[in-house]
């Protein structure tokens, strides 16, 4: 929408967010081979999304949102991500990114949180905070 002159977005609401296809950060590499979302299945899931195309330099940046070499003008994010998840570590640089582009990003890092943790123990402690800390920065965004 920004650079399209599109509708304003009042903002960008990213839960465990597929951020960067070339899928080798720290947290993809360490983590590979656990939990429900490894780096295979993130792997199957961009090759999905892009063919033959990831990891390569043809990558667009509406694609991959790590690939996005301007971050400024964007709207307010919400960002949150387990620290047990495959992309904990390309959640956190996009928030640094936002942040250094003169935006504004609040970035949750759940501890011991897994992909989708909060939709699979829904009852779970964490997962009821996770969902308490969307709905308080929805309302706050929505002037509610």
């Amino acid at each position: 929408a920004r650079d399209r002159g599109g509708p304003s977005l009042a903002g960008q609401l990213l839960l465990c967010p597929m951020l960067d296809d070339r899928n080798d950060s720290p947290s993809a590499i360490e983590l590979d081979g656990r939990g429900l979302w490894d780096r295979t299945a993130n792997n199957v899931g961009w090759t999905a999304y892009l063919g033959d195309r990831r990891g390569t330099a043809e990558v667009p940046p509406y694609a991959a949102a790590a690939r996005a070499e301007d971050l400024s003008g964007l709207p307010p994010a919400f960002l949150d991500v387990g620290t047990a998840e495959t992309f904990r570590d390309e959640v956190v640089a996009y928030a640094s990114r936002l942040w250094q582009a003169g935006g504004e990003a609040e970035l949750h890092v759940w501890p011991g949180g897994f992909h989708g943790f909060d939709s699979l123990a829904p009852k779970a402690r964490i997962s009821r905070a996770a969902r308490a800390a969307r709905l308080t920065w929805l309302r706050r965004l929505l002037g509610q």
